[in-house]
C-alpha cells in the first residue's frame, strides 16, 4: 500500500521594497541604543534663594526666652517693708509745713483770745485754762489730722504705683511669652520651608537615578519597539515526502534512463 506524507507550513520574510528602508532603520536604532548614558550636569532645583538665607540666618538668631524672662510672680503690697518701699521719702517734709501752719493758727488764736480775756478782766482765770485746754485739744486733733491723711494719701499712691509696676511686669512677661511663640513659629515656619527645599533636591537626585538605572531597559524596549509594524509578506508551501514503493521505482527509472543514455550514444 502506498502511503504519501504531506506537510504545510508558512514562512515570513520582509517586503522586498523595505528592506533598504528597514536595513538602514535598524543600523541607526542599534546605534542611537548603544550610545553611552548622558547624565545631565546642571543643577536639578533652584534651592534657597539668597533672600530665603538670609531670612534663614536671622531666624536661627532669635533668643528663645527663658523661664526668667516669662514668668511672673505676683508681688504683694502687704508685705512688710513693701509699702514703706514705694512711699514718698519726703513725706514729713511735705507734712512739716502744713503742721507748722496749724501751729501758728493756733498761736494765733491763743494770742487773740488772751486779749479778749484781758479786756474782759478774765485773764489768767479758770475760763482761761478751759479755753486754752480746748484750744490745745483742737490743735492737737488738727495736727493729727493733718498727719494721718498725709500719711493715708502716701499710703494710696504707694499702693497706685506698686500696682502700676505690677501690671508692668506682668505685660513684659506676657510680651516675652509672646515673642517666644512668635520666635518658634516663625523658626517651625522657616525649618518647613529649608525641608522642603531639602526634600526637591532629594526627589530630583532619586528621580535622577532612576532615569540613569532604567536606561538600559528603555533602549532594548526601543530597540524591540522598532521590530513592531514592519512589512512582512507571508508565503505558504506544502511538501510531499514520497512512499517506498515511489522511490523504488523513481530509482528504476533514474537507472533506466542512465542506460538508455549509454547504449543510444553507441
Amino acid at each position: 500500500m502506498d502511503e504519501t506524507f504531506e506537510m504545510l507550513g508558512q514562512s515570513s520574510s520582509l517586503s522586498p521594497w523595505a528592506g533598504p528602508y528597514v536595513t538602514d532603520m535598524l543600523g541607526k536604532g542599534a546605534a542611537l541604543a548603544n550610545t553611552p548614558y548622558q547624565a545631565y550636569q546642571g543643577p536639578l532645583t533652584a534651592g534657597a534663594s539668597g533672600l530665603q538665607q538670609q531670612a534663614f540666618s536671622g531666624l536661627a538668631n532669635l533668643t528663645m526666652p527663658t523661664n526668667v524672662m516669662t514668668s511672673y510672680t505676683p508681688g504683694s503690697f502687704t508685705t512688710e517693708g513693701t509699702a514703706q518701699q514705694y512711699m514718698s521719702p519726703y513725706l514729713q517734709a511735705s507734712l512739716d509745713p502744713q503742721l507748722n501752719a496749724a501751729r501758728r493758727q493756733a498761736e494765733i488764736e491763743r494770742v487773740n483770745m488772751a486779749s479778749r480775756l484781758g479786756k474782759a478782766g478774765a485773764f489768767g482765770g479758770g475760763r482761761q485754762a478751759i479755753m486754752e485746754s480746748e484750744l490745745s485739744g483742737a490743735l492737737q486733733r488738727n495736727l493729727a489730722d493733718i498727719t494721718g491723711r498725709g500719711y493715708q494719701t502716701a499710703y494710696e499712691q504707694a499702693a497706685n504705683q506698686f500696682n502700676t509696676e505690677e501690671a508692668r511686669r506682668q505685660a513684659a512677661a506676657a510680651q516675652a511669652q509672646q515673642y517666644g511663640l512668635q520666635a518658634l513659629g516663625a523658626q517651625m515656619g522657616a525649618g518647613a520651608t529649608q525641608r522642603d527645599i531639602e526634600q526637591q533636591g532629594i526627589s530630583a537626585d532619586i528621580a535622577q537615578f532612576e532615569q540613569e538605572r532604567d536606561d538600559p531597559f528603555k533602549k532594548v524596549q526601543y530597540q524591540q519597539s522598532l521590530l513592531q509594524g514592519l512589512p512582512i509578506s507571508t508565503q505558504s508551501y506544502q511538501y510531499a515526502e514520497p512512499s517506498a514503493f515511489g522511490s523504488a521505482m523513481g530509482g528504476a527509472g533514474d537507472i533506466l534512463t542512465l542506460l538508455s543514455q549509454l547504449f543510444g550514444n553507441k
